[in-house]
């Protein structure tokens, strides 16, 4: 990898590692599906215009755009609102790469190799010591969320999957962009639905703090950072750009001391040795072990 292309991959996990933070950030002011509503709508506008749609069925659109975007922000958001520390947001959002491998196995038949369930029995036992936890900056409704959003993030993987297997590459900026917009309209029925009131005051009386986290949000986190990672995409194996992932959470943690002052206790560190271990495995198992 180029020097150029190996700062844009580090300063993309950079960015992603951060954005929990900087949710945390906005959620002081904005509600969960207000945040999200928001999000999507400017993910969306204008650039739909100058974004070719990407030319696959609106059904496999709406269906990965329901659980990439609309389920695993929607419960990302409101369990980091309910009790989740950002720097743990970021550690147990990883588990949609065993997700990902479980629903692999059971709809597309694939076999999981020996490392793949070394890892996922390491990175489960780190959930278990974030559970062993509870209480103070990490609640069970806000962990149960979250690992409903890894799960969400899972099946929108396979649905992304899929879609490549029937119609080859697709543009990943334009399904950003194309799947925001699906998303928008479910997030703001639940809105609606749950809390009206407090969506109303997520679009009045924002301060500097929420604008800018909004922005970071939209224009870093998303139409930034998943734009230069398609490009890397596009100039390297996949081999070669996923494993920079490993880093977001390192970057969460540390972001997440540095911006909301969140101290990192000694059974923090444990559960992420466990689910970094875990993710090291299923991405390098084999090699490291040949």
């Amino acid at each position: 990898m180029k020097p150029r292309h190996l700062l844009l991959a580090l300063v993309v996990v950079f960015f992603w590692g951060v954005n929990f933070a900087i949710i945390k950030l906005g959620l002081r002011q904005i509600s969960p599906l207000g945040l999200g509503v928001i999000r999507f709508v400017l993910a969306a506008f204008p650039w739909i215009f100058f974004i070719r749609r990407p030319q696959i069925p609106l059904g496999s659109l709406a269906l990965y755009s329901l659980l990439i975007f609309a389920l695993q922000f929607g419960f990302l958001f409101t369990g980091m609102k309910v009790g989740v520390s950002a720097g743990l947001a970021s550690l147990v959002m990883q588990l949609q790469v065993f997700f990902t491998i479980g629903f692999a196995i059971f709809f597309l038949a694939e076999r999981p190799t020996p490392w793949q369930l070394l890892g996922a029995l390491f990175a489960f036992g780190g959930i278990a010591v974030v559970a062993a936890n509870l209480g103070g900056d990490v609640t069970l409704a806000g962990l149960s969320l979250l690992i409903l959003g890894a799960m969400a993030w899972g099946g929108g993987n396979i649905v992304s999957r899929v879609i490549s297997m029937r119609h080859g590459a697709i543009n990943v900026l334009g399904l950003v962009c194309w799947g925001s917009l699906f998303a928008t309209p479910p997030l703001l029925a639940v809105a609606l639905i749950l809390d009206p009131q407090g969506l109303t005051a997520s679009f009045a009386g924002l301060d500097w703090t929420s604008l800018g986290a909004i922005a970071y949000l939209v224009y870093i986190s998303t139409l930034f950072c998943f734009g230069a990672w398609s490009l890397l995409l596009a100039l390297y194996p996949v081999a070669t750009v996923a494993p920079f992932t490993l880093l977001v959470p390192v970057f969460g943690f540390l972001g997440s001391a540095v911006l909301l002052g969140e101290a990192i206790q000694p059974w923090k560190l444990l559960a992420s040795a466990l689910i970094i271990a875990g993710l090291v495995l299923n991405v390098f198992g084999q090699r490291l072990f040949r």
